[in-house]
């Protein structure tokens, strides 16, 4: 979440919509909700109400710079996770 926040600001439901089309990502409004809050609370992303022509205010979500330097970090070791599990996978089936 907070890798699509770091591009755009986006509201809860644009997030469920857009990680609903990511092939293997499942989610609901349910789960990313409770996590918006962690992540506001935690500092990771900042907010504001804009009002909308088709409903109720709506919160968008964007990341602060703590949260740009945690995606940062957790892409660094992601690739070093991966690449780990991509090297066992090689042996395993060579």
């Amino acid at each position: 979440m907070l890798s699509l926040l770091n591009t755009d600001e986006l509201y809860g439901f644009d997030l469920v919509r857009r990680l609903s089309e990511v092939d293997g990502m499942v989610t609901s409004e349910g789960t990313i909700y409770p996590l918006l809050s962690r992540l506001r609370r935690d500092g990771l992303v900042s907010t504001r109400w804009v009002e909308s022509e088709t409903g109720p205010p709506r919160r968008y979500y964007q990341t602060t710079a703590a949260g740009r330097h945690a995606v940062r970090t957790f892409a660094a070791e992601w690739r070093r996770f991966r690449d780990a599990v991509d090297t066992l996978l090689a042996e395993g089936t060579s």
